[in-house]
């Protein structure tokens, strides 16, 4: 008899489960994304500006860059998390190399995680486009914090807030994913 906790992360039975390195090793894109972000944005604050139109602050490399991450967020949170592109890298170059996972994940507390990181980086996208340099590093550091969390220690906070709010009774296993 196993005193083992059951992981409210793993698939249930019956479900397509996704390996779990999957999301770890696009939170170590996203990561590196995020750092070169936050580096745009503070490398030069002068570039957004409120005196700038929203094209003008679109056209910056950290405008730029924080819409393709937007995207990609967008991607995973509304396509679901198994037509993320970093998914699609994993699968294609780092999962033919791996040994199976010993057990698979849900698929939607990522999802879900996407979906907090989209809406996190639209803000900070948002503020962007309008010039308000501070709030844009604030969202995008929240957004780094995630993604660092989950690439280094395995720990997805989008997950594991999925979970609290399930056990809540807010969402509901069954219907929403995103």
């Amino acid at each position: 008899m196993s005193s083992k906790k059951p992981n409210p992360l793993a698939a249930q039975p019956g479900t397509q489960g996704i390996d779990p390195r999957g999301p770890r090793f696009g939170a170590t894109i996203t990561l590196i994304t995020l750092t070169v972000e936050l580096i745009f944005l503070l490398a030069s604050p002068d570039a957004l500006s409120a005196n700038n139109s929203i094209v003008q602050n679109f056209a910056t490399p950290a405008g730029i860059l924080l819409s393709l991450i937007v995207i990609v967020f967008a991607i995973g949170a509304f396509a679901g998390i198994g037509k993320h592109p970093y998914g699609a890298i994993f699968k294609a170059l780092i999962r033919p190399r791996l040994s199976a996972p010993e057990e698979l994940e849900d698929p939607k507390p990522p999802t879900f995680a996407q979906l907090i990181g989209f809406i996190i980086t639209l803000v900070g996208l948002v503020l962007a486009l309008l010039g308000v340099t501070t709030g844009a590093v604030i969202a995008v550091a929240f957004a780094f914090v995630a993604a660092f969390l989950n690439s280094v220690f395995g720990y997805c906070l989008g997950c594991q807030i999925y979970v609290l709010l399930v056990r809540a009774g807010i969402v509901g296993r069954g219907g929403a994913s995103a």
